[in-house]
């Protein structure tokens, strides 16, 4: 084999392992380059955390119903844009006591954008969760669980951990499109101190909403106790 082709096979060897450990890098809930990432807190208590992605919508209300139903404190992880658009569904979400959590203005991947994209998508919506009367810690949670060199430093600087999950049943299409299914696998992977997203103020995630009062039950009756993600993270704090 002639040394052009021997150089060529390994420098492509390498280019692939690079974008293997660069998508590691990216897609990982359990590692990120700067800063704290938590995908689930330490604890031995039955406590767990109830979180929602996206929003707020027209369809806010039908959770907000749920929830207050079953005296659940849940954590919103809202999209400036949407604040804007459903700026009273924001307001309602506060009023009812929630956690609500920045989810950046425009919901894009923050891979390759620049650092003062970072900055501006990050701080446009934290402008806008105060308007809209939240007072507390506003936790921040990358769209698409997506991170790579710029977010995680400005995260790091303004010691602001990314708060990921370790259960998300709707990851899989056949899961998700059905709502025994996703009930099954929150049972099934729930452990002390999980964080659990679901999506459910949309119409095409119809199945996901129907779940919320199952999955209660379902882990009531294991003796877990919802938390909102600030909460839960105190577990952790105080066994350290």
């Amino acid at each position: 084999m002639k040394k052009s082709i021997k150089v060529f096979i390994i420098l492509f060897g390498l280019l692939i392992g690079l974008c293997y450990c660069f998508l590691q890098v990216i897609n990982s809930t359990s590692y990120q380059l700067f800063g704290e990432i938590v995908n689930k807190v330490d604890t031995n208590e039955k406590v767990v955390a109830l979180t929602f992605d996206d929003g707020p919508t027209s369809k806010t209300d039908d959770i907000l119903e749920i929830l207050d139903k079953n005296k659940i404190k849940a954590t919103f992880f809202l999209t400036g844009s949407e604040i804007e658009e459903n700026f009273v569904e924001a307001k309602e979400i506060v009023k009812a006591g929630h956690e609500v959590g920045n989810h950046t203005y425009s919901h894009q991947r923050m891979v390759f954008k620049s650092p003062s994209f970072v900055k501006e998508e990050i701080e446009k919506t934290d402008k806008l969760i105060r308007e809209a009367g939240y007072q507390g810690e506003i936790l921040f949670r990358p769209p698409y669980g997506k991170k790579f060199i710029f977010l995680p430093k400005y995260l790091e600087e303004h010691n602001r951990p990314s708060i990921v999950w370790n259960i998300e049943p709707e990851t899989d299409g056949n899961i998700g499109a059905d709502s025994e299914k996703i009930i099954d696998h929150v049972r099934s992977n729930v452990e002390n101190g999980s964080i659990i997203l679901l999506h459910v103020m949309y119409e095409s995630r119809k199945e996901s909403l129907e779940t919320v009062e199952g999955i209660i039950k379902e882990l009531h009756e294991q003796g877990y106790e919802f938390k909102t993600v600030t909460e839960l993270l105190e577990y952790e704090r105080t066994s350290n």
